[in-house]
């Protein structure tokens, strides 16, 4: 099997299956509420503050700051429902979210549930998201930015640092959903107020992310309880916190390059009408969002299945849907072009080899494809 969706899901590290290994044979795995006062729960806590230590060296802030959850998804919504609602307390009439059009569906769910007035802001087509039209519309009357850090279908980085620093100066909340981004880039919390990380787009298991918080930002919990100092009740995951912390690191410190990202892309763009979605912008290096003008894009992919080779059409979160994805429309993609276009997300593990084996089987599959 060829497996290129690392944005989906990327498969557990090895590290991490032996960490997890180890504590189910020392009998730790589940045993011990970090909230308890016995020898257990100390140890819990231990492991908890370790991995809480861990995580904040790798994102530059400080283990008070970083509050674990149970997905990237969760982290999103935390952060933008909790900051929103903390705001708005305290200054009722910042009613205002300004968020990118290409968000995550987590992030874009969270505003709509808000309620409030929106203001949505496109990108070009190559998928980035200007700075200057962003923060035209921060005004006075504005609670919360949200702007991701890398774009999860056409992997294309946003120029999260300068509206972070702008929304800073402004006293405007900021918010970046940093899930495709952490492990592909560097990553810190800068000028943020707050950013999502997930851990099994790292190589950690489904189940765990986190949110970092900066000092002095109020955040309204989602799930009241007194865990993550208040801001999100629960009984913490010591393991999945572990896991997550072990697999940030690994991969912060392996970033990789865009090698084997940009000779697929030349192979593939030597068919006819295939082309690059984000082309021209700064991307993350593991990640090709390809067009194939003309083509279905569910045959190509099933056929590309077919031949053990895991790609993806849109996001993973809204696999089976048969609505074009929000991202390609955003960029100006027609609906059919949407439906042509297919993502392929490379691991580290990738080689020239599987390069060569999936353009060859577009070349053989892609005619197929248009008559389809």
């Amino acid at each position: 099997m060829i497996y290129w969706d690392h944005n989906a899901s990327a498969p557990l590290r090895p590290e991490v299956a032996a960490l997890i290994e180890q504590r189910v044979r020392d009998g730790e795995a589940v045993v011990g509420n970090a909230a308890s006062v016995h020898g257990a729960g100390r140890r819990a806590r231990a492991r908890l503050d370790a991995a809480r230590a861990k995580v904040a060296a790798a994102l530059r802030c400080e283990p008070k700051e970083v509050c674990f959850t149970a997905s990237g998804s969760e982290a999103d919504a935390l952060a933008v429902k909790g900051a929103y609602a903390a705001v708005r307390k305290k200054e009722p009439a910042r009613v205002k979210v300004v968020v990118s059009a290409v968000e995550h569906p987590a992030v874009l769910g969270a505003v709509r549930q808000l309620g409030g007035e929106v203001a949505l802001i496109r990108p070009g087509a190559d998928g980035r998201v200007d700075a200057g039209a962003m923060l035209a519309a921060v005004d006075e009357r504005t609670a919360v930015c949200s702007l991701m850090w890398a774009n999860n279908e056409t992997g294309v980085l946003q120029p999260v640092a300068e509206v972070a620093r702008e929304c800073r100066k402004r006293g405007v909340r900021f918010h970046t959903d940093a899930v495709q981004a952490a492990g592909k880039v560097p990553v810190a919390v800068g000028d943020a107020d707050l950013l999502s990380i997930s851990g099994h787009k790292l190589g950690a298991p489904v189940g765990t992310g986190a949110l970092v918080v900066r000092r002095g930002v109020d955040l309204e919990a989602l799930v009241p309880g007194h865990q993550e100092w208040g801001r999100r009740g629960g009984t913490q995951d010591a393991l999945g916190a572990e896991a997550l912390a072990l697999a940030l690191e690994l991969a912060t410190k392996d970033l990789g390059t865009s090698a084997l990202r940009d000779r697929f892309e030349q192979l593939a763009m030597k068919l006819d009408g295939v082309r690059v979605n984000g082309a021209g912008a700064p991307r993350v290096p593991n990640t090709s969002n390809l067009l194939f003008e003309g083509a279905d894009g569910e045959a190509l992919l099933i056929a590309l299945d077919l031949e053990g080779i895991c790609v993806s059409s849109g996001a993973a979160c809204a696999s089976g849907s048969l609505s074009p994805s929000h991202v390609l429309l955003a960029m100006g993609l027609t609906p059919a072009q949407a439906h042509a276009s297919l993502r392929f997300s490379l691991g580290s593990n990738a080689t020239e080899a599987e390069v060569d084996q999936v353009a060859d089987a577009l070349r053989r599959h892609l005619p197929a494809a248009r008559r389809a």
